[in-house]
């Protein structure tokens, strides 16, 4: 039997509570002619067994460990063009999406409507909205409320070289009803062209395995960029996020400051040295001196602070001169093929 045109890949790590409303709204898609994989980071959650009882034709890998979330989704995305012809990789697609994501009806459909007419466009996003839940007893998500408060409409990049996701914390008013090109879209829920993908591939990666979680995804559509693939927002195509620590797009400095220090040690490291690493492998000379007061004051202001306020400062910046070797790996193979000039890119971040 062929392998669909189509494969939905999912990484869990002790994702039950999420993963039986996420398959739901899967397999409760307008269009049915699609895969479905799940690499598991080894969890501890019955997720196999589940699997076995519910949803039989679900795919799934198990790992021994923990690989991170881009090194899981690497192995989902080489066994889904393992599976297809090189020469039909431009009209393959790997949608990549969270266990904590509920798809509309709908989402697929518009998606694929929107591919038939963007040969150019190496990855597909839509609106994501927020969703809460609460848990009422074995760890099982119920009174479950589909908000209208934005999630991401799409990445957003700014002047210091921060990316943060549009629209994020405001009140969807029809505000991102406009079809359109952006920079890139949020790897919370985010459909790409299997082509594209193999256009910005690093040996045995496609999502940056050093990253392991958190910025994998800017990184990747910064990567795209450079290769001559765009990115397109699709509005009709609508799904919900549950996200445990969020904050505006558009906030203050102190209270983007008391957002970081109330998330996890763990995820501030990755972010920190994430986000230096990302700026290692894709931002072009001529571009950083053209931004040097903007970049500069974010980046002496962000060290400055989790040097005084964050042991995982620290270790973030010792790993980032550990990595500086390996990144250079990476950024001259980005560079080598590299398709839009410096001007082109910079278009985005001013």
């Amino acid at each position: 039997m062929a392998y669909p045109k189509l494969s939905v890949h999912i990484v869990s790590w002790n994702s039950m509570r999420f993963l039986p409303d996420l398959l739901k709204s899967i397999m409760d898609q307008t269009i049915r002619d699609f895969n479905v994989l799940i690499i598991d980071n080894a969890s501890s959650d019955g997720v196999e067994q589940f699997l076995k009882e519910q949803y039989s034709e679900v795919g799934f890998i198990r790992n021994a460990r923990n690989l991170g979330f881009s090194a899981a989704h690497n192995q989902g995305i080489r066994y889904a063009i393992e599976h297809w012809p090189e020469t039909e990789l431009a009209d393959r697609f790997i949608l990549i999406i969270n266990p904590d994501v509920l798809l509309t009806p709908t989402f697929l459909e518009e998606l694929v409507h929107a591919i038939a007419s963007h040969p150019e466009v190496g990855s597909f996003g839509g609106k994501l909205l927020r969703a809460f839940g609460e848990n009422l007893g074995d760890e099982v998500l119920k009174e479950v409320i589909r908000s209208d408060r934005i999630d991401s409409v799409g990445l957003n990049p700014h002047r210091n070289r921060t990316v943060t996701d549009r629209g994020a914390g405001e009140l969807d008013e029809g505000q991102y009803e406009k079809q359109e090109k952006v920079f890139g879209i949020s790897g919370a829920l985010v459909l790409y062209r299997a082509k594209a993908l193999e256009d910005v591939r690093f040996g045995d990666e496609i999502l940056d395995h050093d990253f392991f979680a958190y910025k994998e995804d800017v990184d990747l559509a910064w990567r795209l960029q450079h290769a001559g693939w765009d990115s397109l927002y699709v509005p009709r195509a609508v799904a919900y996020h549950y996200r445990g620590m969020y904050g505006p797009e558009k906030s203050g400095l102190w209270k983007r400051m008391r957002n970081h220090r109330e998330k996890s040690s763990l995820r501030n490291f990755f972010s920190t040295r994430n986000h230096w690493l990302m700026l290692i492998k894709n931002l072009k000379l001529v571009n950083f001196l053209l931004s040097v007061p903007w970049i500069m004051t974010y980046e002496v202001g962000r060290l400055g602070y989790i040097l005084v306020f964050e042991r995982s400062g620290w270790r973030a910046t010792r790993e980032v001169f550990t990595l500086v070797p390996r990144m250079w790996r990476k950024r001259r193979a980005t560079m080598k093929r590299a398709k839009r000039p410096a001007k082109e890119i910079r278009k985005w971040f001013a």
